[in-house]
């Protein structure tokens, strides 16, 4: 990974959707940055056979959004798949070079529907110099698997359903956010430019920019925003820091400092005591929900939480008011590579 020195560097998209913001670098900054992070993240990559199966079937009939600008199309043909109708449109070679580099040709050429946010070339040389040559080269496949996989959503969704949303599911595991303008339609910041190409199993959405998971773990985007710092602490005398850096994905409900802070005076420093880890994980782990990034949308559903810890979380709304137990919750879906976090403003003590 020397080569890495070399390069410029870009940071993974980290804005949440929630009303907290996140200290982060920004969009383009340098590769090496994002290209690290990602390698540090490979252990939560999902497995990619289907997984990127949309980017595979057909750029067929294409109809753009109002006002968009249009790149000539091949005629329509049911028969052909994404990959061998984007290999005959010039505006997309970089992507189809990706895809056979990533190893998803096959993949791409099954069964769907799928949802796929297109970047031309023209988006692609958007990014840092050097950073598509280091995609593409062999010992960065998975690495450029989680990128594409990244523009995949599952479903097929039309310029008229995606206007009505406000994020989507992606197949690398993470959500993209969705926002509509002036009638302009942006997916993370990059905007389509050319809606509804028809596919055998599925569609396909041209963007004009290259779009990117956030490459922190639950723990790096915690340490990294500031109002986590005794969290952080707790997890680190816990010993649960290398675990929640793992592949999760995770649900953590994040006390922030002002939270901790309400708790009786010393009882922080007494959970942090060695002599009482037992204690300071049970906690912890209280805060957590195993195997699944819980978005807010799917909580408020929910009449409770399950926990690594193995009591449950009640859960209760009132108008746009969101308590977890005794918690309120006051910013979510802060995402992650390997989950997402809930921040809340009240320390969560399980019973016994």
């Amino acid at each position: 990974m020397d080569e890495l020195n070399d390069l410029p560097t870009i940071a993974f998209q980290s804005e949440p959707a929630g009303a907290i913001t996140l200290p982060v670098q920004s969009f383009w900054t340098t590769v090496q940055y994002h290209l690290t992070t990602m390698v540090k993240n490979l252990r939560s990559l999902p497995m990619l056979s289907a997984v990127i199966v949309s980017l595979s079937t057909t750029l067929c009939s294409s109809a753009g959004l109002e006002g968009a600008a249009s790149t000539p199309l091949p005629a329509p043909t049911a028969e052909s798949t994404i990959v061998e109708t984007a290999a005959s449109v010039a505006d997309f070679s970089t992507l189809v070079a990706a895809v056979k580099a990533a190893g998803l040709v096959d993949a791409l050429n099954s069964a769907g529907p799928f949802t796929v946010f297109a970047p031309t070339n023209e988006a692609f040389a958007k990014l840092p110099k050097g950073t598509v040559e280091y995609l593409l080269k062999p010992e960065n496949k998975k690495i450029l698997a989680q990128v594409l996989t990244y523009h995949v959503v599952p479903g097929r969704i039309t310029a008229k359903e995606i206007v009505t949303l406000s994020s989507a599911p992606t197949l690398e595991g993470q959500r993209v956010d969705i926002t509509v303008t002036d009638g302009t339609v942006k997916v993370d910041g990059a905007t389509v430019t050319k809606a509804d190409i028809n596919c055998s199993n599925g569609i396909v959405h041209q963007i004009d920019s290259v779009i990117l998971p956030v490459g922190d773990t639950i723990v790096e985007v915690a340490t990294k925003n500031g109002q986590f710092k005794t969290l952080v602490a707790a997890v680190g005398a816990g010993g649960l820091g290398e675990t929640l850096s793992g592949k999760g994905p995770f649900t953590v409900l994040a006390p922030t400092d002002e939270a901790f802070a309400k708790l009786p005076k010393g009882t922080v420093e007494m959970l942090l005591l060695p002599e009482n880890k037992d204690k300071l994980v049970a906690i912890l782990t209280y805060h957590v929900v195993p195997g699944v990034a819980a978005y807010s949308d799917a909580v408020v559903g929910m009449k409770a939480l399950p926990t690594v810890q193995g009591s449950t979380i009640p859960v209760s709304v009132d108008g746009s008011t969101v308590k977890l137990g005794d918690a309120k919750v006051i910013a979510v879906d802060v995402e992650a590579s390997n989950g997402v976090i809930h921040v809340i403003d009240t320390v969560l003590i399980p019973e016994g």
